[in-house]
């Protein structure tokens, strides 16, 4: 993916990564189109950040990306950079059935649906581009299991094997697939991440981001380096201790 003279789309992007993420990009000479669920999100945005366009869109509901898709294909024809950013975070205990299930079917439908959603929404038109890119969303937690978000967890291990076989797919295309594989960062996924000393401070996540982008154009997965204690956990033969480190009571 190139850094500049794209036009993306990061549904998911009023808060958190996706935002800052999309106010980067657009920094680097991008034109950005932030989509979310939360009007009143959108037009503060849209006012605070004059040439970022908006648009609504719930990632839950195959009939609200339908319509997101035509609003932003009518209005962008020249996309060619979707970011499926969208996702939840929510803690379970599966000892209980009756108080996790609702919360993991709920979990992969965002998840897991919405980016398949998503890409099918948009993946036709991405391939008459000459330079397009599907960039994912998975996590550390694909690759080492955080105990208190077992769908969570299984959600982003679903999206990473999901990049692995578009990429096979999509290999006599244009289209590029990359994901970008977060560690914990301090934003509001979850009740006191904000706070976590332990996460990576947003800021500082979405600027090493950047610089991968930018000096590594043709990278598979976006890892800064506080990521790769999780993600290879198990190629260096560590993987037990890298799960008792993460899952270790806090202070």
């Amino acid at each position: 993916m190139n850094i500049s003279g794209n036009t993306i789309f990061i549904p998911g992007a009023t808060s958190g990564i996706g935002l800052a993420l999309a106010l980067a990009l657009k920094a680097k000479g991008n034109t950005v189109i932030v989509g979310g669920r939360r009007t009143e999100l959108l037009e503060r945005i849209a006012a605070e950040h004059p040439g970022i366009d908006t648009v609504r869109i719930d990632t839950a509901d195959p009939a609200s990306i339908t319509a997101a898709a035509w609003q932003v294909l009518a209005a962008h024809p020249d996309l060619n950079v979707l970011v499926t950013m969208a996702g939840i975070m929510i803690a379970e205990d599966w000892r209980k059935p009756d108080s996790f299930l609702a919360t993991a079917e709920s979990t992969v439908t965002t998840n897991v649906l919405g980016p398949i959603r998503l890409i099918a929404a948009f993946v036709e038109h991405l391939q008459t581009r000459p330079d397009a890119t599907i960039m994912t969303v998975s996590s550390g937690l694909a690759f080492t299991p955080l105990r208190i978000t077992p769908t969570y967890n299984m959600s982003k291990a679903a999206i990473h094997m999901l990049s692995e076989s578009l990429r096979l797919q999509l290999a006599d295309t244009a289209v590029k697939v990359v994901e970008l594989v977060p560690p914990a960062v301090r934003t509001a996924l979850m009740p006191g991440h904000e706070e976590n000393e332990h996460a990576m401070p947003l800021d500082e996540f979405v600027t090493e981001v950047i610089g991968l982008i930018e000096t590594r154009p043709d990278a598979r997965e976006i890892q800064v380096e506080h990521v790769k204690f999780l993600r290879y956990g198990e190629a260096r033969g560590d993987y037990d201790q890298v799960v008792e480190t993460l899952n270790a009571p806090q202070p």
